[in-house]
């Protein structure tokens, strides 16, 4: 399906709202029926039809049909976080008894599930690195029912194989899982590659503006609707119409944006690695990224997400770097307007910094749509700063 016709017109009837281009926001709580028979049958078969915007919602089903079309799957839903759609995929899909295999280091929210709601449940997860498929060969155990994806993560970009682990956990009956938040669905399809569940945090290049927090979970119409029937209803975590319409108007930009910032990053990390405080630039799409084979097969795009490494001994070094930036911002997420950085020295007390740990002296970097002399000026100035610390 051409992405120009998913991004403008698939979904939108617009005979059915006076022909407004823009699509109207459905703000409203529940819908009204003619007859006793009508609303039966919405009782019967929520799925079906309108019967409350907790579930199914004019504006929201516009956004479903975009995104699961990107995403080549089947459908999808649209939940108010992308913490909920984690948590529902992997709660609709497990039992008391269950394993799961994970790769190690997942997003924060999973790695909650995982350590500390799940096993209340008697459900056990085994983390790996995930870069090898023998690692999930040899992870697996008979009571194994889902292995959770993250390709590229989001701090040091670690891969998997999405293909062959797909193929190795159909071949034993197991769902998959993967979060495709790092690329979106323009850079990377990973149901396409035969992952069951594809999900990822529509907080960042769908919105495109920093202003909707969701999450999105796509793939077979068969899974999309046993998880709407349970999970997706009963925590009450699907998004609000007038998000619903905000990610819609974030979509019509998606291409541009993401265009713009693959060239930016690009000339970024070119100044970043000719920088003599930079030890190390992380990309999955450099060549000097060990994995960087793979990702030319299964990636089509990286997008502005990278991480560097700088020279230094001191905590206090790093600090000083990042309160000295003017213009890139010091923040949680990325995929939005603006340029944005975390130290990983920000997780830790200062008493356990080690210079020894590449990770510690380490700066995850979002670059936006900023001009890139802009953010490689703001990064100038604040490596000038701390020129003369150690």
């Amino acid at each position: 399906m051409d992405i120009s016709y998913i991004l403008n017109e698939l979904g939108e009837d617009r005979d059915e709202y006076f022909r407004a281009v823009s699509p109207p926001i459905v703000q409203t709580s529940n819908f009204a029926f003619k007859t006793v028979d009508d609303l039966r049958k919405a009782f019967e078969n929520e799925y079906g039809g309108w019967l409350y915007s907790r579930g199914l919602n004019p504006t929201v089903e516009i956004l479903r049909k975009k995104l699961a079309a990107l995403d080549g799957a089947e459908d999808c839903l649209v939940f108010n976080s992308g913490a909920a759609a984690i948590f529902a995929s992997v709660l609709a899909n497990v039992k008391t008894g269950d394993h799961i295999v994970s790769v190690k280091d997942p997003y924060t929210w999973a790695r909650k599930m995982f350590d500390e709601i799940l096993p209340r449940f008697g459900i056990t997860v085994t983390y790996i690195d995930g870069r090898l498929i023998e690692n999930f060969e040899n992870a697996i155990q008979p009571n194994t029912r889902i292995i959770y994806l993250e390709s590229p993560n989001s701090w040091m970009f670690d891969l998997q194989d999405l293909t062959a682990v797909a193929k190795l956990a159909r071949s034993k009956n197991i769902v998959t899982i993967c979060d495709n938040s790092y690329c979106t669905p323009l850079y990377q399809k990973p149901y396409e590659l035969g992952i069951d569940l594809v999900l990822q945090s529509a907080t960042k290049y769908i919105s495109g503006h920093s202003d909707v927090v969701a999450g999105v979970l796509s793939g077979s119409s068969k899974q999309i609707e046993r998880i709407f029937n349970s999970e997706y209803n009963n925590i009450g975590s699907g998004i609000q119409p007038f998000n619903a319409w905000l990610l819609i108007r974030g979509l019509r930009t998606l291409p541009a944006r993401l265009e713009r910032i693959t060239r930016t990053t690009q000339l970024v990390i070119d100044f970043l690695l000719s920088h003599p405080r930079v030890e190390e630039v992380i990309f999955p799409l450099h060549p000097s990224f060990p994995q960087y084979a793979l990702a030319k097969t299964q990636m089509k795009g990286g997008c502005g997400l990278l991480t560097f490494t700088i020279r230094t001994q001191s905590c206090e070094t790093i600090e000083k770097f990042c309160n000295s930036l003017k213009h890139i911002l010091m923040a949680v997420s990325w995929g939005g307007h603006e340029s944005l950085i975390i130290p990983k020295c920000a997780g830790l007390q200062r008493a356990d910094f080690n210079p020894e740990l590449a990770l510690h002296r380490s700066f995850r970097l979002y670059v936006g749509l900023e001009e890139p002399e802009y953010i490689m000026a703001d990064l100038k100035q604040a490596f000038d700063v701390i020129n003369d610390l150690s």
